[in-house]
């Protein structure tokens, strides 16, 4: 398989994680503006869930780059990604509808500690099937990043049981360390062209 079918499938399905999100947010029923006070979680949330697909969307597309052929443990490794991705927009609602209680914050952290391991996983697969010399493996080396990342949904999860603003500030953080795109992989690209 071309890794242009798996690129744009892959695409679709995080432009679909990103509609779902928007249409959990309805319309207020009145015409004042202090209708759109009970949005007000559910519009958080969709903006942080928003940044984190953009910020997956992003990254997936450099590490997709840096593939030259797709095999089978390359696609279920993609498709394990975007399982866990799916379930975003879940979790998303669920957190804005219940204004961040505990138990939205913890599953909401779980499907993001999940679906960076997932990633992992993916870019692992990556790196083994181009071999020792890849391009990507260069470009991570040591990945402290993502592994700052776990430590920090680990800690939102755990917090989440005792005070939830804690953990959405875990959260938050995570996103805030990944808003700039990691150039790691597009340097590799920029200097072997």
């Amino acid at each position: 398989m071309n890794k242009g079918r798996l690129e744009a499938f892959s695409d679709g399905v995080l432009a679909i994680i990103i509609t779902i999100m928007i249409l959990e947010i309805k319309a207020p029923e009145g015409h004042e503006f202090s209708d759109l006070k009970p949005l007000i979680p559910k519009f958080l949330s969709y903006i942080l869930s928003f940044i984190y697909v953009g910020i997956y969307w992003n990254n997936h597309h450099y590490l997709l780059h840096s593939l030259s052929k797709v095999n089978g443990k390359v696609l279920w490794s993609n498709l394990h990604f975007l399982f866990w991705l799916s379930l975003i927009p879940v979790s998303t609602a669920w957190m804005g509808e219940h204004n961040f209680e505990k138990a939205a914050m913890t599953m909401y952290g779980v499907v993001l500690l999940l679906s960076a391991i997932s990633y992992i996983i993916l870019q692992y697969t990556i790196m083994c099937s181009e071999g020792s010399n890849s391009a990507l493996r260069k470009a991570l080396n040591k990945d402290y990043k993502g592994k700052i990342s776990l430590v920090l949904y680990i800690i939102g999860i755990v917090t989440a049981f005792f005070n939830q603003w804690v953990s959405g500030a875990a959260y938050f953080t995570v996103a805030m360390l990944w808003l700039i795109p990691d150039k790691r992989i597009g340097r590799i690209f920029s200097s072997n062209e």
